[in-house]
């Protein structure tokens, strides 16, 4: 038997195992089988995070923005040196594609550090001024102090950037938990920052759901950010309730994807089927909910169902794959009870399977002959499942596109600007995109509304969510 790799917590500036020694299994997910074990951290581990993340505060949030911004600097700087061991393990992190992860996330990924390196000397607020006789006004904006990060498991790496960087630059302190399924990324990642950092800025606590539940409900954090499901936004936004914490939430999504008769199909269809079926279609964001005009709905779906049989699934060293492995086998589980659970009006045009019977590939899927409130339309799949619905007029469309507890992101497919500008006013999402699926800039916000969350990552919003607002008002007499 090969000799599993052992990850370890890294709590003020060093490795630790859990206090009490427990460890869990890290799976690829290519293979099925485990390759390396990694901390089950428990309240004393937590705890020690804790007071690392705190002691270290006060000198961190008392350093200059330029000093900030010196160290994210040298941080996206180590993360391109050391991006091929980077991408090497977050593919045996995640089983994605070698190529596609090196030239879709480490770019992106350091582009954001230096944008938030910048944000950290581009503080926002009104100007000084009197307002009051006699009285001179200025505001001042500050970190919130400790925040307790929840990373999931579809972008590792990438969303412990989203994570880490606006809160540092902003001068906060992290205590991050990635996923029980993908931590090694996250600890490379302490590493890198580990060499830059003082210590006690930046602290990764592995773990389980029990774990980031003894971060959210700890006293000393003053904030909680995760990205995961709704469920678990609802029991961290409960729990920091408890006592008063700020909460930032991002909950996944259902993104419709709204194509009008003047669309060009062929295009629409090769960036719809990338867009859906992109690391496996998880992603909160993936076009996954097509709504197609009743006049083009037949041709379009023929074309669709030939983009997804054309689209390969496989290991991560082949360069023609789109997509690797489900990230597990409880989503794998989910995915294919989607599609066994399917009405019986519904039409499987291609995939509906799983592919091999090692590991948890499944294959580029579309489904057909849906209504509105079938399950597969209401409930997030996280897979690579893309629906088809066909609508009558622009209102049936901006009806069932709204039609959802979900409002992350969405897409408008048309050649008519005045039509594209009426539903990009209409759609209840946090983003929509014209012609196009998927895009993101570190410059504009990512984030949505009701059960898709609150708070915004990325742009000078996702910095403004990690700093706190003061008054502070002089007298002119002295």
């Amino acid at each position: 038997m090969t000799e599993l790799r052992t990850l370890r917590n890294y709590i003020d500036g060093e490795f630790r195992d859990a206090a009490d020694g427990r460890t869990t299994d890290v799976v690829d997910p290519v293979t099925g089988e485990a390759y390396a074990t990694a901390p089950l951290s428990g309240a004393a581990d937590v705890d020690a995070a804790m007071a690392a993340a705190a002691a270290a505060f006060p000198a961190w949030r008392d350093t200059t923005p330029s000093e900030r911004q010196k160290a994210l600097l040298k941080i996206a700087d180590a993360i391109e040196a050391r991006a091929d061991e980077l991408v090497a393990v977050e593919s045996e992190n995640t089983g994605k594609p070698i190529g596609l992860t090196a030239s879709e996330e480490i770019p992106p990924m350091v582009d954001q550090i230096r944008f938030f390196a910048g944000a950290a000397r581009m503080l926002e607020g009104r100007s000084a001024g009197e307002y009051m006789e006699g009285m001179t006004s200025i505001v001042r904006r500050e970190p919130v102090g400790v925040c307790a990060q929840v990373a999931p498991w579809n972008y590792p790496m990438m969303m412990a950037v989203w994570k880490f960087a606006p809160a540092v630059a902003a001068g906060n302190t992290v205590v991050l938990k990635p996923s029980d399924t993908t931590p090694a990324s996250t600890v490379l990642l302490a590493e890198i920052l580990g060499g830059i950092l003082p210590k006690g800025v930046f602290n990764v606590v592995c773990g389980d759901r029990d774990t980031g539940r003894a971060m959210v409900e700890h006293p000393v954090p003053a904030m909680a950010s995760i990205t995961g499901s709704v469920r678990a936004g609802i029991e961290v936004a409960g729990s920091a309730a408890k006592d008063v914490k700020r909460v930032h939430l991002e909950l996944g999504g259902k993104a419709p994807v709204v194509v009008f008769e003047d669309t060009d199909i062929a295009k629409a269809v090769e960036d719809i089927a990338v867009a859906g079926f992109f690391n496996a279609g998880q992603d909160c964001t993936a076009a996954t909910r097509v709504l197609v005009h009743e006049s083009i709905h037949e041709e379009f779906t023929a074309a669709l169902a030939k983009a997804a049989a054309d689209t390969k699934t496989g290991l991560p060293d082949d360069e023609d794959v789109l997509y690797g492995p489900l990230n597990n086998a409880n989503q794998l589980a989910q995915v294919s009870g989607f599609i066994e659970r399917l009405p019986a009006h519904a039409k499987v045009e291609t995939g509906g399977h799983r592919v091999g019977e090692r590991g948890f590939f499944y294959a580029p899927t579309v489904v057909s002959g849906l209504r509105q409130d079938d399950e597969i339309i209401q409930r997030e799949v996280f897979g690579p499942v893309i629906t088809v619905q066909s609508f009558t007029d622009e209102e049936q469309a901006v009806a069932w596109a709204n039609g959802v507890d979900y409002a992350l992101a969405s897409s408008v497919w048309t050649k008519d600007h005045a039509r594209a500008m009426r539903m990009s006013k209409r759609l209840d999402f946090g983003c929509v995109w014209i012609n196009t699926h998927i895009p993101l800039v570190a410059e504009m916000p990512h984030g949505g509304f009701k059960q898709s969350g609150y708070g915004k990552d990325l742009s000078g919003y996702g910095f403004e969510d990690y700093t706190r607002i003061k008054h502070v008002m002089t007298s002119l007499d002295g």
